[in-house]
């Protein structure tokens, strides 16, 4: 398979890397080791990565990954914010934020869900959207979801990805394998695809290096 052509990222990069520099720490301390196997936070380390290897399938498939689920969080806390409610499912996505148990510090580190989209829209404009991102995304989604019900009840109580208690209806799960078929099937059908044909018409193409300027040691398939 051709390689992406290099386009950096000589801004973002460094950014993206002090960033998670001060968050990871600040989260595995306050949050714990497995509140890294959210798909949200996951999409953080792949934009990193994305920003520092100039790869557009990498930045393409994490703008999938945060577009909806980043602007209900906006909205939820927006919601709360200006009416004192939450929007969206009693608060399951951002009542965290309104918690003086947890430092306030830790806590504005979440507002990356406000600004991370932005980032993602402008790399995009450089790279081009990869129309690989949908099938990729929804590999990744399956396999998280598939190691969060397998690895995160031996580490937390935690409704890692939801996966063992009902957003909507607060129910805990007892088919937590069903559940979370169910829940990335609704996720790639109603958010990914959506997002994905939505940025294919915004963004040209990302581009395909040519064996010319393929990396050496590098063959096309």
């Amino acid at each position: 398979m051709p390689a992406d052509p290099r386009v950096d990222f000589p801004v973002l990069k460094w950014f993206g890397l002090a960033f998670l520099a001060v968050l990871v720490p600040c989260y595995w301390v306050v949050w714990g080791g497995p509140n890294f196997m959210q798909l949200c936070d996951i999409a953080l380390f792949l934009t990193v990565l994305g920003w520092w290897k100039g790869n557009s399938l990498l930045l393409s498939s994490q703008l999938l990954a945060c577009l909806v689920i980043h602007l209900l969080w906006v909205l939820d806390a927006g919601t709360r914010v200006l009416t004192g409610h939450f929007l969206l499912g009693g608060g399951e996505l951002t009542s965290y934020m309104w918690m003086s148990d947890y430092s306030l510090f830790v806590r504005l580190l979440s507002l990356f869900h406000v600004f991370w989209i932005p980032l993602l829209l402008v790399s995009l404009r450089k790279t081009g959207y990869d129309s690989r991102a949908l099938l990729f995304q929804a590999a990744i989604a399956i396999a998280v979801m598939t190691m969060t019900i397998l690895v995160a009840p031996h580490f937390t109580t935690k409704n890692v990805n939801f996966a063992f208690k009902d957003p909507i209806t607060k129910h805990t799960v007892v088919n937590v394998p069903v559940h979370m078929l169910l829940t990335w099937a609704v996720t790639v059908a109603v958010m990914y695809a959506p997002a994905h044909f939505l940025l294919a018409r915004i963004f040209r193409p990302a581009r395909r290096a040519s064996p010319e300027e393929m990396e050496p040691g590098t063959t096309v398939a």
